[in-house]
Formats: structure tokens, C-alpha cells, sequence
């Protein structure tokens, strides 16, 4: 069965989402009834700095009635120390061994699949605190060099008669939220998450038919995540999940395209390098009101996303292929560049080339360009 949405963003209340995201997220926070971050080093991966106070302020349970005695107490620790420091190094100087795990111990941070996913027992925040999940942005300038004007599928019922008056160059804006709602669900192992993203294709610039939303993609799924560690040709396992995903384009026949998929995804990191394995298998429909019964073999069965992040800059390559060889071989490749503008945005530049940069598109193969903006990245 196609899961339907009945949620259709105009303009305004997406771009108004987009900018409030971050305000959004305080508010959230400030009324989250879920357990207390494990340690303050948790806080960290936080993205929004009001919401990453609050939750240093709800770490160490901050009290203002207590303020007075936490100061005495870390006078007395801070004296405790010194007096140590002293006995075991009358001269004053340390040696190098010591002095590469006192900076160790200071610069502690923790790794990019560990902020994201809440990996570690110090990393954990607790539950129903919103995150961003995949990258944010807007992308006022998308140019196609192949609309599709005539949207088919191999169901009859989903082939449009008559074409579309399109312009190649559109805007196009992605939303991507996730939160944690429950976490130790098998043997004290295994996060339950739930994501949300949504992506918008908007004829900005086509004046001659009231500048429509051409393509409105909804994909919310379920995550359980596990946190293995385990070494493969010099990359760090740190991510496993399994998870129900749903994308669908919430239009009516014969615009309609949908699917359900059962996704796993292993995440491996190194240095600054990011690489997600995400394997999948289509849920079965009834053929006669399948949208897209050929999906699987313009869209793939999986995908590998490569994120490197190099001093502000991050690059991200994703690419996702049907498994099959000869004239079946069908696949997509996007690049991703973010570099920043100025503390809390960054430029955003996306090449696409293969099938499916959209579910109206699934079948059509189009090279695609677009700049803008971005809130949120991989790192």
C-alpha cells in the first residue's frame, strides 16, 4: 500500500522552516522531557548554540541555588590538584609522554558518527532532542538539462497525456530532521530514530504557468542503530542500523510515484572521512496499483556515500547503482561541495548525473547543476 501525505509546504512555510530551524530546535529543547545527556561532552555534536547551552545547563544540572557550592568545590579540586602537581614534579617540568596525554585529555572530542548517532555512553543526549540528519539547504539556482516534460511508468495509469510546460532552470530546497525517542531496546543496545526529510523542485522562473512546485519528495523512516567497533582495511565500524524507509511524492494518478523499502546502513569513519554502505530491498505491492513497478532498476538496490571534510571545506560523493551489468547497469552519481560564508552558513554547490534525482523523474536519465546555500552538512 502507498502511504500518502497530506503535507504540502508553500513557499513561504519552507523557506520560513528553513531559516527557523535553528530557533525551532531551541524551543524544542527548552521543552524536551527526556533524560539528561550522559556526560557534557555529549552536548558538543549539538549544533545550535542556544540549544547546546541548555543542554550543558541540564548536564550538570546547573541550580542557582548550588552555583555557590560548586565553586567552592572546584577551588578545593583545583588546590587538590596544584598540591599533587607539585609533589610529583618539584621542578615544574613534565616530560613529553605526560604532556602529549594531558593534551590529549584536553582536546578530547568526539568522532563524527559519534556526534551524529550518539554512539558512545558520553555521547548520549537522551531522547526527543531534534537533530539535523541530512544536509540542509536551498539552492535558488538548479539548472536540468533534461525536464521531464512527460512523466511515464510502466503502470498505465500512472502516464501523463499531455506535457508540461517547463523551464531547465528551477529552485530546489532540502529538509532533513531526525530524533532519538528511544534508546537500549535490545539488551541495552539499540537506538530507535526517527528521520524526516523533504525535498522541493520549484519552477521559480517559469512565470508562464504561476511558478508551480514541479516535485515535492516526503521520506520519513524508522532506524534502530547499533554501535559495533570493529576494524576493516583501515576504517573504524562504528554505525550499524536497519530501518523502514518510505518515499513518496503524495501526488494523485497519474503523477503519483511511491515505494517502501527496508534499508541497513553501515557507517565506517577515518581521520576526516565518512563512508555509509546502505544496502535495501524493495517491500512487494499489489502490481495493479504500483506507481513505479520498475523502480528498483533506475533507482538501484543501494548506495555509498563518501563525505571528506578538509580544513571548512566538505565534499560528499554518493553514488547508487542496480547491481546489474549490460544495458540493466543503471545508476547515479552526485557530488556535493560546502564551504563556508560566514560563522553559521556555508555555500552550497551539487552536480547530479544518472537516473532519479527525483521520484517523477525515477526513469529519466538528466545531468543536473545547482547553487546556493546550506545550513547543515555531513560533519
Amino acid at each position: 500500500m502507498r502511504l500518502e501525505f497530506a503535507l504540502c509546504f508553500a513557499l513561504p512555510a519552507s523557506l520560513g522552516l528553513l531559516s527557523a530551524l535553528v530557533p525551532a530546535n531551541a524551543a524544542l529543547a527548552q521543552e524536551n522531557t527526556g533524560v539528561a545527556p550522559a556526560t557534557v561532552e555529549a552536548c558538543a555534536a549539538i549544533d545550535s548554540d542556544p540549544v547546546r547551552l541548555q543542554c550543558y545547563d541540564r548536564a550538570v544540572g546547573r541550580d542557582p541555588h548550588r552555583v555557590a557550592k560548586a565553586e567552592r568545590q572546584n577551588a578545593e579540586l583545583a588546590a587538590a590538584y596544584d598540591a599533587l602537581d607539585a609533589r610529583l614534579h618539584p621542578d615544574g617540568v613534565r616530560n613529553q609522554a605526560e604532556e602529549r596525554v594531558a593534551a590529549s585529555i584536553a582536546s578530547r572530542e568526539l568522532s563524527a558518527l559519534d556526534r551524529r548517532w550518539e554512539l558512545s555512553p558520553e555521547s548520549k543526549l537522551g531522547s526527543f532532542n531534534l537533530r539535523a540528519y541530512k544536509p540542509v539547504y536551498l539552492l535558488p539556482f538548479a539548472w536540468n538539462n533534461r525536464p521531464n516534460r512527460l512523466p511515464q511508468s510502466p503502470n498505465p495509469d500512472n502516464r501523463q497525456q499531455d506535457p508540461f510546460d517547463l523551464q531547465p532552470t528551477e529552485a530546489r530546497f532540502q529538509l532533513s530532521l531526525k530524533t532519538k525517542v528511544a534508546q537500549g531496546l535490545v539488551f541495552g543496545e539499540g537506538d530507535l530514530w526517527f528521520g524526516y526529510t523533504q525535498s522541493s523542485r520549484w519552477q521559480l522562473y517559469n512565470s508562464r504557468t504561476s511558478r508551480p512546485f514541479r516535485e515535492t519528495v516526503y521520506e520519513p523512516e524508522a532506524l534502530l542503530v547499533f554501535a559495533p567497533k570493529a576494524k576493516l582495511l583501515g576504517w573504524d565500524l562504528r554505525m550499524a542500523s536497519i530501518g523502514i524507509n518510505h518515499q513518496s511524492n503524495g501526488r494523485s494518478l497519474p503523477l503519483s510515484r511511491s515505494w517502501n523499502r527496508v534499508v541497513a546502513a553501515f557507517g565506517f569513519e577515518r581521520e576526516n572521512w565518512l563512508l555509509t554502505l546502505r544496502p535495501w530491498w524493495r517491500i512487494s505491492e499489489d502490481a495493479a496499483t504500483d506507481d513505479n513497478p520498475d523502480i528498483s532498476d533506475f533507482l538501484g538496490r543501494g548506495d555509498i556515500n563518501l563525505v571528506h571534510r578538509r580544513g571548512d571545506h566538505e565534499f560528499a560523493l554518493l553514488a547508487r547503482h542496480t547491481f546489474k551489468s549490460g544495458e540493466d547497469s543503471r545508476g547515479a552519481l552526485q557530488f556535493d561541495w560546502s564551504f563556508p560564508l560566514s560563522r553559521s552558513l556555508r555555500g552550497h554547490v551539487q552536480l547530479f548525473e544518472g537516473y532519479g534525482e527525483s521520484l517523477i523523474d525515477y526513469n529519466v536519465r538528466s545531468t543536473q547543476v545547482g547553487v546556493g546555500i546550506s545550513l547543515f552538512e555531513w560533519f
